[in-house]
């Protein structure tokens, strides 16, 4: 197992965000996860083959900050769970399906997370935010014949650093106001 080097790429990720009138949760799966010498996918790339996904808990939206075209929201400390799904199942439209198989890891974010959209005056055009977060617990773990601790390949956590569509996709259900997709890369905390 290769152990990742400060600031060295850790991962990418893609995903949804999923908005009801109170609260923001995100799900997805890793497109590319360092250290794990194996395919991620068992098919054709995309959320219903991805072994690795995520989920995260829900958390109330707070009121930004506005500064001309820039719109700021701030969204408060919360937690993650990276897991194993060993039959792949995710599904964009049952975001409750990458939460599922052995959960690997959960990573709580450190602080406020700082998300900034870019409006043109006609409609916003940029979304993009950062973080850092922080392995709460991980639990080793086999796959495709080897054996790997995502606590021991990142250190102590990552920074995330996301790019998110302003173009929102159909909610699967009635109990989403709005549903944006989004990607990230990480890079790792190692002490």
């Amino acid at each position: 197992m290769t152990t990742l080097l400060s600031a060295e790429l850790a991962w990418y990720v893609t995903g949804r965000f999923y908005a009801t009138s109170t609260t923001v949760a995100d799900y997805g799966y890793f497109l590319h996860l360092a250290g794990i010498d194996a395919e991620l996918f068992n098919g054709a790339k995309s959320e219903t083959t991805a072994h690795f996904t995520f989920a995260a808990q829900p958390f109330a939206l707070k009121k930004g900050v506005t500064n001309g075209a820039l719109s700021l929201g701030l969204d408060p400390v919360g937690e993650f769970s990276i897991y194993l799904q060993r039959t792949p199942g995710g599904n964009f439209d049952d975001p409750a399906s990458f939460a599922q198989g052995e959960r690997i890891a959960t990573l709580r974010r450190v602080s406020v997370v700082v998300g900034t959209t870019v409006d043109t005056g006609t409609t916003p055009i940029l979304a993009s935010n950062v973080f850092s977060a922080r392995f709460v617990d991980a639990t080793p773990f086999e796959f495709q014949g080897r054996r790997y601790d995502l606590r021991e390949l990142l250190g102590a956590g990552v920074t995330q650093f996301g790019t998110a569509a302003e173009t929102p996709i159909a909610p699967p259900s009635p109990t989403y106001a709005a549903v944006l997709p989004f990607s990230g890369s990480a890079l790792a905390l190692r002490p």
